[in-house]
């Protein structure tokens, strides 16, 4: 199931990172003006506007937004919606290409993060892979699982072998030898009223949560 949600974020994140074709191009406003904005985002402030005839280069791609520079070497993001209503240097408009599944298929390298539940724990995991070729991967990955009794900590290396690497849905067989330890959390105690029940030898514990003691409270019926 880990491996399953990994393989999911790595689709979406490769799906919603753009290829670099387009940096480093000059174009050329056609439309009356484009707007800058101080970051990749429609809640961002516009802070210049760049006129029609004027030239900007792009000097990167985060998903739908390029971070361009003008003339004055003012820097701003301009929305792709925007970017299409320029032309490049032959007088052409700009083509932007998108992400295909041909771009997943591709790379070589492959890094995340991972949340999710580990026996009813929390488990934060980080994990990097390497392509050797179209059949064979490393993959290395270290989580730390937060419990309420104790925590834990596991690493895994392992190798990925994928049969058929041309279809869509990819059989795979891992192997990945792992190491785990585990630690339990600080505990305080206390002795039980000698009114109770209980003998007064005994103690009552409870988990101790960030520093905080969350102590056994007795009551006496009467």
């Amino acid at each position: 199931m880990a491996r399953l949600c990994a393989r999911a974020l790595l689709l979406c994140l490769v799906l919603t990172a753009a290829p670099a074709a387009a940096e480093g191009l000059e174009v050329i406003v056609v439309e009356p003006y484009i707007e800058l904005r101080t970051g990749p985002g429609r809640g961002f402030p516009i802070v210049h506007v760049v006129e029609r005839g004027e030239r900007v280069r792009v000097l990167k791609r985060r998903t739908d937004w390029f971070h361009l520079r003008d003339a004055d070497g003012r820097e701003g993001w301009v929305h792709r919606s925007q970017m299409l209503e320029t032309l490049v240097p032959t007088g052409s408009r700009l083509e932007v290409d998108d992400p295909a599944r041909e771009d997943f298929v591709a790379h070589r390298r492959e890094a995340g993060l991972m949340l999710g539940d580990f026996g009813g724990a929390n488990v934060i995991t980080a994990y990097g892979a390497y392509a050797f070729n179209a059949h064979l991967s490393g993959e290395i990955a270290l989580a730390h699982i937060l419990g309420n009794f104790s925590d834990g900590q596991y690493a895994t290396i392992g190798v990925t072998h994928v049969p058929v690497p041309e279809w869509r849905g990819q059989p795979f067989l891992s192997m990945a030898p792992a190491r785990s330890a585990s630690s339990p959390r600080a505990r305080r105690c206390r002795r039980l009223s000698a009114a109770t029940s209980s003998p007064t030898s005994a103690a009552a514990c409870a988990p101790t949560w960030r520093g905080v003691s969350s102590f056994a409270r007795n009551t006496k019926s009467t």
